[in-house]
């Protein structure tokens, strides 16, 4: 995909915030009052609570948060003015273009045919509704109703359009991070298939069998009490790729009801699925987005050393 200078509308993007950059180590708090010398200690916590001030372009809440030189500090200028609150899906970052959301699990992406219910798209589409400044935002990718993590809105058709037809060239990194049943005997690996959507489920083949190819790159971070815990990343993006690929190595990730084991406990009461990072060229800007989330501490407890 070509890069392109920043247009107007793309200088506009950057006019919504007072960019500060970060010279020497110290913690946020600190350093907003050295920027703000005329704001109270008070006016700076509000900030923070109201969800405007972004370390390095997340959302930052934490006043304590260290910061390193180079780090770039911004503040809305619109102050609060759209406060989002939703207890299955956090507003991660936010501008004229593009929203990064993070879902919880439980919660579905979209409504289709045959599920009409409150979804990532109408609790979105009814925050900005709110905003007075347009009616809808746009669906650019998916997550499984069960997979928590990183989402990626459009909030126009024409970016949308640009982000669905350069996916590929857009979209840098995809990381997902997974609790799988049993211990995965390579360090790390690929695996490489052909999946076909059946619609109700999706199959492998190891050859080509007229599926779509794809490629998903593992490794392990940790194994314990029958269980790994494993970072993947995505260099295809197919339809249940991640649960296909792990339950073809033979290992299915935990609490994964279609392609699991059956009668396989399911500890957590959730799959242990999770898009904890999302990296991408702005479609307006062409700057390099990275965003990170952690990892759910319900996947760590499995991994706790048992009591004798």
């Amino acid at each position: 995909m070509k890069r392109t200078t920043p247009t107007t509308s793309a200088l506009r993007t950057s006019s919504q915030y007072t960019d500060y950059i970060v010279r020497e180590p110290m913690e946020l708090m600190e350093f907003l009052a050295a920027m703000m010398p005329e704001a109270s200690r008070t006016k700076l916590k509000s900030l923070l609570s109201k969800r405007v001030v972004l370390v390095d372009k997340m959302i930052t809440t934490q006043y304590n948060f260290p910061l390193k030189p180079g780090t770039k500090v911004q503040i809305s200028k619109e102050k609060g003015k759209k406060e989002f609150h939703n207890r299955l899906l956090k507003l991660v970052y936010e501008d004229p273009y593009i929203m990064v959301v993070e879902k919880a699990h439980s919660l579905l992406s979209v409504n289709t045919e045959r599920q009409k219910e409150r979804t990532a798209f109408t609790i979105l589409n009814e925050y900005v509704a709110r905003s007075g400044r347009q009616r809808r935002v746009y669906i650019v990718h998916r997550l499984d109703r069960d997979t928590s993590g990183l989402m990626m809105f459009a909030k126009d058709e024409k970016t949308q359009h640009k982000l669905r037809d350069n996916w590929h060239d857009i979209v840098v990194d995809r990381r997902y991070v997974a609790v799988v049943q049993g211990e995965v005997e390579r360090d790390a690996g690929t695996v490489i298939s052909w999946l076909t959507d059946h619609t109700l489920y999706v199959s492998s083949s190891p050859y080509d069998d007229g599926g779509a190819k794809s490629i998903t790159h593992y490794r392990v971070i940790k194994r314990a009490n029958g269980y790994s815990l494993l970072e993947l990343r995505l260099e295809t993006g197919r339809k249940n790729q991640i649960r296909v690929h792990v339950e073809t190595l033979g290992h299915p990730v935990v609490g994964d009801g279609r392609y699991g084991y059956e009668d396989t406990p399911n500890p957590l009461g959730r799959m242990a699925l999770h898009a904890f990072k999302l990296c991408f060229y702005h479609p307006v800007t062409g700057e390099l987005m990275e965003f990170e989330t952690p990892y759910p501490p319900e996947f760590k407890k499995l991994f706790l050393k048992k009591k004798e």
